[in-house]
């Protein structure tokens, strides 16, 4: 990612931390629209879940300059999805419903630019927990 596109995710992100829970819900909806099944994954309230996507979107942003220890830790991530039952072609579903709901909480903000600079940063943590995922 470029300069400029890491400094619209750490931006943005400010955003969608302002309204944390509603994000998560829309993020949440939105997946389980997309793919119903993935509901049978969670087992946690949902205030409990959102609070972990977004601790993690934290963590991917606050490392965006240097992406390779937060590899580690997304492999290690995935791995432990796979534990849950989630599967590869999962992770195309979840950059889909999570890029939506970030256009979705981010309205106007979210411009092409923006877009493109979240699409690398979903991209690059889905590839992260795949590493790990059979």
């Amino acid at each position: 990612m470029t300069a400029h596109q890491i400094r619209l995710v750490r931006e943005s992100i400010e955003l969608l931390r302002e309204d944390a829970e509603p994000f998560a819900l829309l993020f949440y909806g939105r997946l389980f629209e997309l793919d119903p099944d993935s509901r049978r994954l969670f087992h946690n309230d949902f205030a409990v879940q959102g609070r972990k996507l977004m601790d993690m979107l934290t963590s991917v942003v606050d490392s965006l300059d240097d992406f390779q220890p937060m590899r580690a830790r997304l492999a290690e991530l995935g791995r432990k999805h796979v534990e849950y039952g989630v599967r590869k072609e999962q992770y195309d579903t979840l950059a889909t419903a999570l890029l939506w709901s970030i256009g979705q909480a981010l309205g106007a903000s979210f411009d092409v630019p923006t877009s493109d600079a979240w699409r690398l940063a979903i991209h690059a943590i889905c590839t992260g927990m795949k590493a790990r995922a059979v």
